[in-house]
């Protein structure tokens, strides 16, 4: 409190000075902060004993060499209890972060720049959805919340307050349990396919031109995990691949994407299970994930969790491991908004206080009895006088989204999955998930493997490639169900894998989504299943390093882009270089650059039907006007080509930011990831978005498996978990998560007992 006093103190006397920007403030300000941080050794106690209130019994977290809290309790709510009071400890910045983005609250810390953000949040009406959910809650679901909760605000009382409160000046509010549905909402919204998708495909639909526009996938590298290995598409010997090639290039998809792949025990050296998971999520410091190992009695688990959930999300119980990939399915009903008024009933307005700016009012459409809600924010426009408004842009369309009309928490879910003794009870959990749609591969200690779609998806024959007319807002769809949902059944003989692609052969009859992800990823990983019969950790691991791009190297060897590719590089790059270049994009590689520059402007150039029409039929307009192009994105500065001989490592760089770097405040930033892979890669890294974890389990053997994550376990830039992981991270090297009580008494490097 007395360094909080100080910081303020400092801020006062700053504003009263002219002619010093906010930058400079900000700058200021933060380094003021970070000498405090320093002097004050700002840590959180993870030694020792404390008395708290709260507890029931004693509760003993070990953390390891990593800082990952290794959870010991004699119940479940103080097994939550001390979860959230961990995650308090060493996220508590990202917690508040987390809530105000879903709640469309960053503007009252970051003022008019987070403000647009803000009323597309509101568009989802988050805190609408999750009192629906809470009253859905069982008694004893609501107290594990609640537990979890008293122990994130038992940590904010009790530890000193992280730097960005500092700097930011303002303060933690207490978390409640809605908090915590609520921040399980924002990987829903991230995973999940928007109006602002549905919209462009609704005009080349309406224009019969859907199927060439947005193709279902690419035929020539489908790879759907229901007909097995022995079906895979053609793949480089398909001879329309370019073509099928340009048509996926020329839709600019989520790089939200995944992968996952399983055998069973039949296939692997140890004659257990093997199962391997790394989703790719936003790339940032803190990083998406919080590991963590619980135990309590009829309880343990250890994986992955999101900041702010109890449980574990990815991970593994003592008996079954499961990894998930997005579905890339529909989910929305989007129709056309009729005639509406500012007096509407369903019109409600929500403030959003911002920082330095006064309050902004904004009115949504929104009809939870009807389950829709409207697309857009409309605007009021306030009279300086009276405050009154005095005009009004209504929605464009109107929405119907399961979790918007019947509101469900995925928490109880996974809290199953947490609990699953086989198989059995892994897909019993899964007939009750709600969503975001997810391909789930599970894997248990009788050897066996199974694949399963789960999540709801609306039976609308449009599958989100239009707009249906705003006369057909009374049409509902009931959801698919479960068992009409593609799978694969348990064996210890099957191999599974997804990477966000088409899942499913021609015998299934539901198409489910408008246009999958492209399915080169999930080709290139059953291309490697399939070129060993044996498998065991050590290759698991390493294919999740893999570099390998089926695409860019068919486009490299394309005699159609020869010359586009010589215009790139000044023509130091020969015909046999590009021949033989083995697809790898990799960090020693001076050819990958000239490739990906390739990929992305044809990506931004391709985007029309007419310029994909002519890529299948190549002639000297396409290839000259393709070379044209690039010399004219090239001096206008529209696309940044490598240098001759630069390396993918130097031109494919990734920076790990911190959210606080958007003000000029680069101190708080992870480490620069060399460029290693690319968004069409196994090893996906990309600006802003990575593997956001890279688990492997040998399933039953839990402390021969591991999962690493890309910085560290703590969010607290003091902290030596900061950034501790990232050399592991960068070589490839599989992180044990101890599971054992001897494997974690002999990995712990610090013990704290909290006692009631």
């Amino acid at each position: 409190m007395q360094t909080n006093a100080r910081v303020m103190k400092h801020w006062g006397i700053v504003l009263r000075v002219g002619g010093i920007t906010a930058l400079v403030v900000i700058g200021l300000l933060a380094w003021y902060a970070t000498r405090i941080e320093q002097a004050d050794h700002a840590h959180p106690q993870i030694t020792g004993t404390l008395t708290i209130g709260g507890l029931l019994a004693p509760v003993t977290i070990r953390r390891d060499h990593r800082g990952i809290p290794h959870i010991d309790a004699q119940n479940e709510h103080d097994l939550f209890f001390a979860q959230g009071y961990a995650e308090g400890q060493d996220r508590l910045f990202q917690l508040d972060l987390l809530r105000r983005a879903v709640y469309g609250r960053l503007s009252e810390v970051f003022g008019r720049a987070t403000l647009g953000v803000d009323e597309n949040a509101r568009n989802f009406d988050v805190r609408g959805m999750v009192a629906r959910q809470w009253l859905a809650l069982t008694p004893k679901e609501r107290a594990n919340v609640r537990a979890f909760a008293s122990g994130v605000n038992t940590a904010a009382r009790d530890n000193p307050t992280p730097i960005e409160f500092r700097i930011g000046l303002y303060s933690f509010e207490p978390w409640t349990p809605q908090d915590t549905l609520a921040v399980g909402m924002a990987t829903v919204i991230d995973l999940t396919d928007t109006w602002n998708d549905i919209a462009p495909r609704d005009v080349a639909r309406r224009e019969k031109l859907y199927n060439r526009q947005f193709p279902l996938s690419d035929p020539c590298f489908d790879a759907p995990v229901t007909d097995g290995l022995t079906k895979i598409g053609p793949g480089e010997h398909c001879p329309r691949a370019v073509a099928a090639m340009l048509r996926e290039l020329g839709n600019d998809r989520s790089t939200f994407a995944s992968n996952e792949w399983a055998a069973g025990a039949d296939h692997t050296r140890t004659h257990r299970a093997l199962l391997a998971n790394d989703p790719h999520l936003r790339l940032m410091i803190p990083g998406v994930w919080y590991l963590a190992d619980l135990r309590a009695p009829g309880f343990h688990a250890a994986g992955a969790t999101l900041a702010g959930t109890p449980g574990i999300i990815l991970g593994h119980s003592a008996d079954v491991a499961w990894g998930a990939t997005n579905g890339t399915v529909a989910s929305m009903s989007i129709y056309r908004a009729g005639p509406l008024s500012p007096d509407d009933a369903h019109m409600v307005t929500e403030r959003f206080r911002v920082r330095f700016g006064g309050v902004v009012r904004k009115a949504y459409y929104r009809d939870p009895k009807h389950g829709v809600f409207g697309a857009t924010a409309t605007t009021w426009v306030q009279a300086p006088s009276s405050g009154l408004p005095m005009h009004w842009t209504h929605p464009v369309f109107l929405v119907r989204w399961p979790a918007y009309a019947h509101p469900q928490s995925p928490l109880p879910a996974f809290d199953a999955l947490d609990r699953a003794r086989s198989i059995a009870d892994a897909l019993a959990a899964l007939r009750s998930y709600p969503g975001p749609t997810q391909n789930f591969v599970v894997a248990d200690t009788s050897g066996r493997v199974a694949y399963q779609l789960a999540g709801d998806i609306p039976n609308d024959p449009l599958w989100a490639r239009g707009v249906h007319r705003a006369s057909d807002i009374g049409r509902t769809f009931a959801n698919i169900p479960f068992d009409a949902l593609p799978r694969v059944a348990p064996s210890r003989n099957t191999i599974a894998w997804t990477a966000n692609n088409k899942m499913y052969g021609p015998e299934y009859r539901l198409r489910l989504s408008p246009q999958f992800a492209p399915p080169y990823r999930a080709y290139r990983i059953a291309q490697m299943l399939r070129s060993r019969k044996i498998y065991d950790v050590a290759y698991f691991t390493a294919m999740q390093m893999d570099t390998h791009s089926v695409m860019e190297r068919e486009l490299a060897r394309a005699p159609q882009f020869e010359e586009a590719i010589w215009q790139l590089t000044n023509h130091t790059i020969s015909k046999n270089m590009l021949k033989n270049w083995d697809g790898n994009i990799a960090g020693s590689s001076s050819i990958a650059p000239q490739i990906v520059s390739l990929r992305r402007f044809l990506a931004a150039r391709h985007g029309s039907v007419r310029a994909r029409m002519d890529a299948e039929q190549p002639n000297a307009s396409f290839v000259s006007s393709t070379v044209n192009g690039i010399e004219s994105a090239k001096k206008s500065g529209r696309v940044t080509t490598p240098l001759p001989h630069e390396s993918w490592a130097t031109f494919g760089a990734v920076p790990v930011l911190h959210a606080f770097a958007s003000l000029g405040i680069p101190w708080l930033n992870g480490t620069m990831l060399a460029g290693n892979g690319d968004a069409l890669t196994v090893h996906m890294q990309k600006h802003g978005f990575s593997q956001s974890f890279r688990a492997v389990w040998d399933v039953g053997n839990w402390d021969a498996g591991g999962i690493t994550i890309p910085q560290g376990e703590s969010g607290r830039p003091g902290s030596s978990h900061y950034t501790d992981e990232a050399g592991a991270w960068v070589a490839g090297t599989l992180l044990p998560l101890p599971f054992t009580r001897k494997a974690v008494a002999a990995a712990t490097a610090d013990e704290l007992v909290l006692r009631p």
